[in-house]
């Protein structure tokens, strides 16, 4: 496996340590990380992993807006957000479903509807590979490791799908922090940083000038991307 420098690596910084305190009031054993809790009901719910058909496409849009206005603030303009961004994400769907092309488009039910989807752009650039497009998941259902099981499903696509099985990708926020974190645990590598291209449309659509750095993956076969 190839290994890439790291020129962005810098831009993931460690949050400052502290000790975090039980409900009794006593401090966890391990300082630095919070407490253990036990799993709540929703562990125990029935999880379906399939792929996306055309009668998704509102629950994708859904989804991708409410994420949108959660974590790309700051760097996507607050008219923008704060408007009809949920007939943009559905137009941008529709079509996307209607003709998927090149591209694989995975979604998880959890009963409650649908809790997270990933798109792969298969492809998509001759030196880095495919193109994780989007992977959001549903606000409730953060951090309870469906991030990880639709990253790596896009990797099991990558590799039985892409011409080139190997190489991987997605861009992250500059300011998202905590999803840098999650892409260097799956063993992605920090190797370019640019500016955050506009959404199509209207113009306005930025605030500001904000950055955004390409996480890669040399070949999609690393243990953290085994299923």
């Amino acid at each position: 496996m190839r290994a890439w420098s790291r020129p962005c690596a810098t831009a993931i910084r460690t949050a400052p340590r502290r000790c975090w305190r039980t409900r009794s009031g006593s401090r966890s054993a391990c300082c630095g990380r919070p407490p253990i809790r036990r799993p709540t009901e929703r562990a125990n719910v029935a999880l379906e992993v399939r792929t996306a058909v055309a009668d998704d496409a509102e629950q994708i849009a859904l989804l991708h807006a409410d994420s949108w206005r959660r974590f790309y603030r700051g760097a996507y303009s607050d008219a923008y957000l704060d408007g009809d961004i949920l007939s943009d994400r559905l137009a941008v769907w529709t079509a996307r479903m209607s003709a998927p092309g090149h591209s694989g488009t995975l979604v998880v039910d959890d009963g409650n509807g649908l809790a997270a989807f990933v798109h792969v752009a298969l492809d998509d650039d001759a030196r880095w590979g495919s193109l994780v497009d989007n992977l959001h998941v549903r606000h409730d259902r953060q951090r309870s490791g469906l991030g990880r099981v639709l990253l790596r499903k896009a990797a099991a696509v990558v590799a039985d799908r892409a011409a080139d099985h190997s190489r991987m990708y997605l861009w992250v926020l500059e300011q998202n922090l905590s999803a840098q974190r999650f892409y260097a645990s799956m063993g992605g590598a920090c190797v370019e940083k640019t500016l955050v291209t506009a959404p199509p449309g209207t113009t306005g659509r930025l605030a500001g000038t904000p950055a955004k750095l390409r996480i890669a993956w040399a070949d999609v076969s690393v243990p953290e991307l085994s299923e």
